[in-house]
């Protein structure tokens, strides 16, 4: 017997349930100010579905753009008549790992895997009709906090590593408003321990409760 087919595009890096409950979790922010962030975004497959969630209840005019931008992103403006989503991605595939990383099940996740161009995930965002997308080419370590929108009321996490979830959970903290959703993928993933051991510091000073669903670390 076949199993039901998913409602989501084939994604190799999210499943199905994970996609579903991040949906979920992203919906319940939709009455929240704030723009919204993904930070790790891969082929662009969770972007297009967390774009078109938050156009449906937010439509929108494309973002405004100026000279520090390419055509494609835009500084957070107070007056935009509705969220955005911006995405994050170093589009050259995984950096180094450091020590936290280390796992014997994860040794096809070297510096440079899953490496996917920019142009790929913008024609993506385009066909799919989004003009609420703004994407920025960056290693997160390059990241200021002037590169992210003021307020934020949800946040995906999805960068795999160490250093890469700590330095995201450092950027994006400060700028949740209050009930915002803030999820970070492979946190159960034995493949990569370094996305848990990040998660487990930043609680350990930033208390909240963590729920856990598939491999999905989930604070409100």
């Amino acid at each position: 017997m076949k199993s039901p087919k998913s409602p989501y595009p084939p994604n190799d890096q999210v499943t199905p349930a994970e996609t579903a409950v991040l949906l979920d979790l992203a919906a319940a922010c939709l009455h929240l100010p704030g723009d919204w962030v993904e930070l790790g975004c891969y082929k662009g497959d969770t972007s297009v579905l967390l774009g078109r969630l938050l156009q449906q209840h937010h439509p929108i005019s494309p973002a405004p753009t100026n000279s520090t931008h390419s055509a494609t992103t835009s500084t957070p403006a107070a007056s935009a008549p509705a969220p955005h989503l911006w995405i994050y991605d170093s589009f050259a595939g995984l950096p180094e790992k450091s020590p936290q990383d280390l796992s014997g099940a994860g040794q096809h996740f070297q510096a440079g895997a899953l490496t996917v161009t920019k142009h790929e995930v913008t024609t993506k965002l385009r066909r799919a009709g989004l003009k609420n997308t703004i994407v920025k080419k960056a290693w997160f370590s390059d990241l200021t906090p002037a590169d992210l929108p003021d307020q934020i009321a949800f946040a995906f996490l999805d960068g795999d590593l160490y250093d890469s979830i700590k330095t995201s959970l450092r950027l994006v903290a400060p700028r949740l408003v209050p009930g915002a959703r803030l999820v970070v993928h492979d946190y159960n993933n034995p493949e990569l321990p370094g996305a848990a051991r990040a998660v487990d510091e930043f609680l350990r000073t930033h208390p909240r409760t963590l729920t856990v669903r598939h491999s999905l670390a989930i604070m409100v």
